[in-house]
């Protein structure tokens, strides 16, 4: 199988989830569980449905944050010397030539990506075309409103 790229905060971010959901979540629906159990008849017991209901949604949830952290490979970009190219985890200001506006992305892996926070998934069209590019590089990225052509401004390591 092959490896997942993240970041060590998004490393982080699945961790404290994982915490979460094995540390307080599971206990909380197992005790859910026992106290509808009590209440009697089970087939018209909404409590009883709802709380397994949780119970399937936070089992998967915790199955699926366990696979992805067996899978992925951290990459602290702090640890990179910098050279000016642009690599996954680096932020990189590029600037718009048709509207002159500069924008900030780090590139993060699929589930670190938010697009209003500033992070871009490495399989974006943005990313893709900036990975590899270096400072004063000019991009044309395709998108959905047609060409669109970036000038890379900075790309920092942080």
């Amino acid at each position: 199988m092959q490896k997942i790229p993240m970041t060590k905060a998004g490393e982080a971010k699945l961790r404290a989830e994982l915490l979460h959901l094995t540390g307080t979540e599971r206990p909380r629906i197992i005790q859910a569980i026992a106290e509808a159990r009590e209440h009697g008849d089970l087939k018209e017991n909404a409590e009883y449905h709802a709380a397994r209901e949780q119970q399937s949604f936070a089992e998967g949830r915790i199955i699926e944050i366990e696979n992805k952290l067996g899978n992925c490979q951290i990459i602290d970009i702090t640890a990179i010397e910098p050279t000016g190219k642009v690599l996954f985890g680096t932020t990189v200001d590029i600037f718009n030539t048709d509207t002159e506006k500069s924008v900030c992305y780090q590139i993060v892996g699929d589930d670190e990506a938010d697009v209003k926070g500033g992070k871009i998934s490495v399989n974006s069209p943005i990313a893709k075309a900036l990975i590899g590019k270096e400072i004063d590089d000019v991009v044309e990225i395709t998108t959905p409103g047609g060409q669109v052509e970036y000038e890379i401004e900075n790309v920092r390591h942080i």
